[in-house]
């Protein structure tokens, strides 16, 4: 049996969560809080396997919670229960050791396979977040992949004067070279690093020690 608390300041998302343990027989209502400093205090009453926890709540949000209640509770699965389909916020809450992430429109039965999932020491997380949260990852992962070693010094010297704000005309003056050579380079750093805007090229220079 899984006991699971519920935690939302919405009476009517309550009933409905209410009567979606009640219709499953492998879980047990745990109990109800009606806002984050309700919630820290019934998981120590009631020590449930599950919280699903609203993110947003008036008096203290799910990230506050989850990072409160984590070092209380380690065995505590959180469920993160919101409207907000927000990268950000998907990996400050898994950061601070939530368990799940899940769209408050997702099905009874995603929700319901969604704490099965988080019960066994798995991760969950909504599949309308999951795909761009992989595409990031990767991402991220092909940058460390190119070294700054994979550029000759010209790029590397085309890189800097890029992230400083240069023009393709003021950087062929600076290097004294012509504005079509500068293109060049420049397609030659986006192929190479697989960067395409200048917060991109500016974030990897910093990374790599390029700029202060």
């Amino acid at each position: 049996m899984i006991r699971v608390l519920i935690a939302d300041d919405h009476a009517i998302v309550r009933t409905g969560l209410r009567a979606l343990i009640a219709s499953e027989p492998s879980l047990e209502l745990a109990g109800e809080a009606t806002g984050g400093y309700e919630a820290i205090e019934l998981v120590g009453k009631t020590r449930p396997d599950v919280l699903l926890l609203d993110l947003s709540m008036p008096d203290l949000d799910g990230i506050a919670v989850t990072r409160k209640l984590k070092p209380q509770a380690p065995d505590l699965r959180i469920l993160i229960l919101t409207i907000h389909e927000d990268e950000a916020l998907l990996r400050e809450a898994i950061r601070v050791g939530a368990s799940g992430y899940i769209l408050k429109r997702a099905a009874e039965a995603e929700l319901l396979s969604a704490i099965r999932i988080v019960m066994r020491g798995d991760l969950y997380v909504d599949p309308a977040l999951l795909r761009s949260l992989l595409l990031e990852t990767e991402k991220a992962a092909a940058s460390e992949r190119r070294p700054v070693e994979a550029l000759t010094p010209r790029e590397t010297e085309v890189l800097k004067l890029i992230v400083q704000g240069y023009t393709n005309r003021q950087i062929a003056e600076e290097l004294c070279i012509s504005v079509r050579t500068v293109e060049g380079h420049r397609a030659n750093l986006s192929e190479k690093l697989g960067l395409r805007s200048r917060v991109e090229l500016v974030r990897y220079a910093r990374e790599h020690g390029l700029i202060e």
